[in-house]
């Protein structure tokens, strides 16, 4: 069976905070001076990445869990996920004694189909994405009885996601806007809802991976429409339809809508990290992302809620991911060199490193494929500056040293600037 359609109101909501609270943790809105002075805009952010399973998602979750009738509770409940639906189902189906099987697209993040295993949830890995995951869960529905419980789209789902609004207006009342994540849907049609309905002056912008802007697309046809969902570090947010009832309810409340590659979110991760010592994943990135790229600068001298939506990232990810992100941020370079191959050499080299204030991460030789002269190795080399500038000057003291350069002093600049 599946859970009513029925449309969602600001009441719902309300219904639904006190039915989920004591289940899920009322998660702080905090005031963050270092975002603020990288803004220019009041930036606080809605800390949802600090629930038990890591995301916002909890809300719904419970809020539709709880509403299943008791004798429904032995057929279980299926749901199609990326991970962090699949987290808050398994994490509340436990806690309720409801069975739960989730089905993920093989691509989901290793770290959440071990946490969904941990918990408790029967985990199958099906399909490339969302949708094609979905088939497979459909097939539960009909053939043992089971409840479907949609990420995204269920009329509870988005009452539960809508209790975010609630809390950030308790906290900071005098919000000029809300940035929320974008994906299903589900959460910017909450949010939104109660928002809205709270101060129509509220300014509501979402944010989608543009390797994914389903939302963006749908808004563009007026309806929903399938997209080509590419991977991107905002796994969460990959996906290719939004639902149907959260975007009849977002569309005519949402303001804007911006998307953001994956330089952008990456370097937010880095962010959130050093400002705010917040662990994040790409989901939970991309509202800065929108800042660090420009594009919400209508809104500086604002006061501006982040939404935090997801803490969830792969370990093994976020280590490639903060490297990544110190070189487009222009901390890490890297350059290719031409040294003597005799004793003295490579201490030449390092010494005119040390001498410029920097710090090698990296050195490696190449010798096989770096020309017949045997008396010389090139050598390639990663470096750690302090930004951008000081990778020139690097460059500049090479030269000066008469070392030989390959490959100028570079860094994963992109193309269009970024906030420093």
């Amino acid at each position: 069976m599946t859970t009513s359609c029925v449309d969602v109101t600001p009441h719902d909501v309300r219904l639904a905070a006190k039915r989920i609270a004591g289940g899920v943790i009322r998660t702080g809105c905090t005031y963050s001076p270092a975002l603020s002075r990288l803004t220019g805009a009041e930036i606080w952010t809605k800390n949802e990445h600090l629930q038990t399973t890591g995301s916002f998602k909890e809300r719904g979750a419970r809020n539709a869990l709880l509403q299943i009738p008791v004798a429904d509770h032995a057929h279980g409940v299926v749901a199609a996920s990326a991970g962090n639906h699949a987290l808050a189902l398994a994490w509340h189906g436990r806690d309720l004694g409801i069975p739960v099987t989730v089905v993920m697209p093989v691509t989901a993040p290793l770290v959440k189909q071990a946490r969904c295993r941990e918990i408790g949830a029967r985990v199958l890995l099906e399909g490339a994405n969302i949708a094609e995951a979905k088939v497979r869960a459909d097939a539960f529905v009909e053939s043992h009885g089971m409840t479907y419980i949609h990420g995204f789209n269920d009329a509870a789902i988005i009452a539960g996601a809508g209790t975010v609004a609630l809390e950030v207006l308790e906290d900071v009342p005098d919000a000029d806007a809300i940035v929320v994540p974008v994906g299903g849907g589900g959460l910017i049609a909450g949010v939104a809802l109660v928002a809205k309905d709270a101060r129509d002056s509220v300014e509501i912008i979402g944010v989608e991976p543009a390797r994914c802007a389903s939302f963006l697309a749908a808004a563009g046809q007026q309806k929903p429409v399938r997209v080509q969902a590419d991977t991107t570090l905002a796994d969460g947010l990959a996906v290719p339809e939004v639902g149907a009832r959260a975007f009849s309810i977002a569309r005519p409340l949402v303001d804007r809508l911006v998307t953001v590659d994956e330089q952008a979110i990456s370097l937010a991760i880095l962010r959130l990290v050093e400002h705010t010592r917040s662990v994040v994943e790409g989901t939970g990135a991309a509202p800065l992302a929108a800042f660090l790229t420009n594009q919400l600068q209508h809104l500086v001298g604002k006061r501006v809620v982040l939404i935090l939506g997801g803490g969830n990232i792969d370990p093994l990810v976020l280590s490639r991911v903060i490297d990544h992100a110190l070189a487009v941020d222009g901390r890490l370079v890297h350059f290719a060199a031409v040294i003597s191959d005799r004793p003295g050499g490579l201490a030449e080299l390092t010494r005119a490193i040390a001498d410029a204030g920097a710090s090698v991460l990296d050195i490696r030789h190449e010798r096989i494929f770096g020309g017949p002269d045997v008396s010389r190795v090139e050598v390639q080399c990663v470096v750690e500056v302090r930004d951008a500038a000081h990778g020139e000057e690097l460059n500049r003291l090479l030269v000066e040293r008469r070392i030989t350069i390959l490959e100028r002093v570079q860094a994963a600049r992109r193309a269009v600037g970024v906030l420093s």
